[in-house]
């Protein structure tokens, strides 16, 4: 699988995302939407950092099950309850994805939803990947 992140000079520099990808390969992944759900089934954390964390580790480890790493992602879209409270995390929310999922960003969004499936779920992580 080749990607390729396309950020031209005449947007906006990205930060934390890239304007586009250019994947291709041979599988796309589609990977449902994680919260921070434990092994019982369970929101777990108290902070938006917190429960971002174990989203972005959930949604990993569902595409590492499918054979794919980080690298490999295309598009991810965070539904965010609260898009204020995202944005005054965005330092630290960034660190966290660096270090679960390195620095090649793909294509990203971040919506704000009246609220996810679970009442005390404060974000929600979804997107594809392209596999070799």
């Amino acid at each position: 699988m080749t990607t390729e992140r396309v950020n031209p000079p005449e947007l906006s520099p990205p930060t934390g995302f890239s304007h586009a990808v250019v994947a291709s390969g041979s599988r796309v992944v589609f990977l449902a939407g994680q919260t921070a759900l434990d092994t019982d089934g369970k929101v777990t954390g108290d902070t938006l950092p917190e429960q971002f964390e174990r989203a972005l580790g959930n949604l990993l480890a569902a595409l590492r099950a499918a054979g794919g790493t980080p690298a490999d992602l295309a598009r991810v879209t965070v539904y965010a309850t609260d898009v204020a409270a995202y944005r005054a995390h965005a330092g630290r929310l960034g660190r966290v994805w660096r270090d679960l999922a390195g620095r090649d960003y793909p294509a990203m969004a971040v919506v704000q939803v009246v609220r996810l499936w679970d009442e005390r779920a404060l974000v929600e992580l979804d997107g594809f990947a392209v596999l070799p």
